[in-house]
């Protein structure tokens, strides 16, 4: 149970990550008030209904008239400051980064010392054989 759980927490924040920095774009086209057709991939297909004789002459003069479809364009842009860059630090922050890596590998320096603190102390005297008084022995 506890797999799972882990399992499906993470793949929801991978999808999470992905649909915030993914940018798409859709089309639409309106004809009046009413949806046509809407496409995430390619142009949309018309119906026909578009004023394709907008070209009048001085022999012929007619009134070009506004077509009643419209197309229109939802653009959603994905985030692009996931991507933390180190090559632009500031002077403080350089200090910061090496004041602090050096303070944590001498952490793990081990010392010099050779002393051995319990050299003029003698052992413990053992009264029982503990191991046979409780009858556990490593086989």
């Amino acid at each position: 149970m506890k797999q799972f759980f882990h399992k499906s927490l993470a793949v929801f924040m991978a999808s999470v990550v992905f649909m915030t920095t993914m940018s798409f774009t859709m089309d639409m086209h309106y004809c009046g008030d009413t949806l046509v057709d809407f496409s995430f991939t390619q142009q949309v297909e018309t119906c026909g209904m578009e004023n394709t004789q907008n070209t009048s002459n001085c022999e012929n003069p007619t009134l070009s008239e506004k077509s009643c479809c419209t197309d229109t364009q939802v653009i959603k842009k994905g985030q692009d400051d996931l991507k933390v860059s180190f090559d632009k630090l500031s002077l403080e922050q350089q200090i910061f980064v090496a004041s602090f890596t050096y303070s944590y590998i001498s952490l793990f320096e081990g010392t010099a010392s050779e002393e051995i603190p319990f050299f003029d102390y003698a052992p413990p005297f053992v009264e029982r054989d503990v191991q046979v008084l409780h009858q556990t022995f490593l086989i």
